[in-house]
């Protein structure tokens, strides 16, 4: 069969290494990746390696944003990791390379890596280039910002198009610091991912030879046969959430980082991030609360900049090995800063004292919310609750300015299992933003929010409405108090009369009973535990190191069947 596929004698002779590629022609973030992967091919032949390619799923979040299709979005991490653990166990693969681009392909490759613990890596299609409009750069967050702008008169209809049609100029993935810029340099963080290859921007000249230099890269990984539970650990994972709070990193890396602790069965809760995140400094000015862009990042030193800055500030363990070989503080010990950048601050000179993240509980909250912080000095904001029970009512509200100053506006019942799927809120969010009320107004949700949202915004809110939290159990005219020093988001009424409206709530019924969304609503968990769909053990994660199961790999853990597969 493999025969008739091109493979020739020699070919079979060599480890077989599968390429998975999120490649996809719908949008920009995986566009080129069928190009790129021409390049990691032959770095895997030129090291002595057979590549297989094979394809998996995409859904682009910056097309569904604001529509019912973002509610697979979320769906499609697991998907991904699923397809990408079927194609390399049913194959029986010796390593993998998964090239990555749109926001769920990064952490649904790390998912399957984990979970498979074979020799394997991650490779990041790189960023977009920022757009230009009016005499500055864009990104698609200002696209979505002009829509408040417009539904407010602050912008022509013909304006509103020319920033569409500049925002996106070319390949790559969303330019800010939002979600997939956000995973690609968790991805490194963890040792997972080349420091200084994925970063490289997509339509940057070095692409090609850092595609070669990947593929090369997992045949030296397989032997010396390092494994990625050697890689993953705790401290990688922390050294991964350090990362994010000084980068103002997307609230998205709450759910997929304790989603890949599951994977690779370390212990993880959603209280780390807020441990790490008040010991950690802002350092980089970027997008969506900053003034630069990935592009900007990489020119000015890239993310081994930032890893340079934390090794020295003793807040990134550098003893944690990569995929290159070498150590995380060997990969940032060669950052190059280029002279008079603004992009990256020195140790004391930090935008904030702490990092981007803040999680919050209470009894609006009891499992956590998470809150990105970055840009903004928020400390208390008491307000009257606006429910809505969908994004579309709460957008409609928006769109038709009746939201006013002082409003908590509420949307419920977009959970994990209530969407199902959890939707993304960047359309409101940024409308909100962009029709002034940024600062005036805070929004909560069991929803989540995309990396380009800023202002005062709770999102990931558990218990989900749709599992009897206390979110649903608002009313229209409550006051709700956000309090950032104390870790509090509270609904300020009588336990006696939360308790009363909670004992008389009845559960929706489901907005899907067949087919990928009425499953994943069947055995997603809470967002506490990072919207897994593995019933949790110990509190969402099992104890110990990940073990690759028996007759899997034609490499090393079954001779048996490696001799059969190559004499068939």
């Amino acid at each position: 069969m493999l025969r008739a596929s091109g493979l020739r004698d020699e070919d079979f002779k060599k480890p077989l290494i599968g390429v998975a590629n999120t490649w996809i022609e719908i949008g920009p973030c995986n566009y080129h990746l069928r190009e790129l992967a021409v390049h990691v091919k032959e770095g895997i032949r030129a090291a002595g390696g057979t590549p297989l390619e094979f394809n998996t799923v995409s859904i682009s979040d910056g097309i569904t944003m604001g529509t019912q299709g973002m509610k697979t979005s979320l769906i499609s991490r697991e998907v991904i990791a699923d397809s990408i653990e079927l194609v390399t166990r049913g194959n029986m693969f010796d390593a993998i390379i998964v090239l990555v681009g749109c926001d769920k392909t990064i952490p649904g490759g790390i998912m399957a890596l984990a979970r498979l613990n074979i020799p394997g890596l991650i490779l990041y299609g790189g960023s977009i280039a920022p757009g230009q409009f009016e005499g500055h750069t864009v990104t698609i967050q200002d696209v979505y910002e002009g829509i408040g702008k417009h539904s407010s008169g602050k912008m022509t209809d013909a304006q509103l198009h020319s920033l569409e049609v500049a925002a996106c100029p070319g390949v790559g993935a969303c330019g800010g610091q939002y979600t997939a810029n956000t995973m690609a340099m968790v991805s490194e963080f963890l040792g997972l991912a080349p420091m200084g290859l994925s970063s490289i921007p997509a339509t940057n000249s070095g692409k090609a030879a850092a595609g070669k230099r990947a593929g090369e890269m997992v045949l030296e990984l397989l032997r010396e046969e390092v494994t990625p539970s050697k890689i993953i650990t705790k401290t990688s994972i922390e050294n991964a959430i350090t990362g994010v709070a000084a980068t103002g990193g997307s609230t998205n890396a709450v759910l997929h980082l304790l989603a890949i602790a599951n994977e690779a069965q370390l212990a993880l809760n959603i209280d780390d991030f807020d441990r790490i995140s008040g010991r950690t400094p802002i350092l980089a000015d970027l997008k969506p609360g900053g003034r630069f862009v990935a592009t900007e990042l990489f020119a000015a030193g890239g993310t081994a900049l930032v890893a340079k800055r934390l090794v020295e500030a003793g807040l990134l363990r550098g003893e944690a090995l990569t995929v290159s070989g070498r150590t995380l503080g060997e990969e940032a010990a060669d950052a190059k800063e280029t002279p008079g950048q603004e992009v990256v601050r020195k140790l004391n000179n930090p935008l904030k004292p702490t990092g981007g993240l803040v999680i919050l509980k209470g009894n609006l909250a009891p499992e956590g919310c998470v809150i990105k912080v970055a840009g903004h000095d928020y400390k208390t904001f008491r307000g009257t609750a606006r429910v809505f029970d969908s994004e579309e009512a709460c957008f409609a509200a928006v769109d038709s300015n009746t939201i006013k100053p002082g409003d908590v506006l509420v949307i419920r019942y977009e959970g994990p299992k209530g969407g199902p799927g959890m939707r993304e809120m960047l359309a409101v969010t940024a409308a909100l933003v962009g029709a002034g009320l940024g600062d005036s107004v805070a929004l909560l949700t069991d929803g989540r929010f995309s990396g380009a949202t800023h202002g005062l915004m709770a999102g990931h809110v558990a218990p989900e409405a749709a599992s009897g939290g206390p979110i649903a159990a608002v009313r229209d005219g409550d006051p709700i108090l956000f309090d950032l020093p104390a870790r509090k988001l509270n609904l300020e009424i009588s336990d006696a009369e939360l308790q009363q409206r909670l004992a008389a709530w009845k559960p929706p019924a489901p907005h899907f009973t067949r087919g990928v969304m009425a499953k994943y609503a069947l055995l997603v968990s809470s967002s506490a535990l990072g919207a897994i769909t593995v019933v949790p053990q110990s509190q969402g994660v099992a104890q110990g190191p990940p073990s690759t199961p028996p007759s899997f790999s034609r490499s090393g853990q079954n001779a048996g069947a490696s001799d059969l597969g190559r004499t068939l």
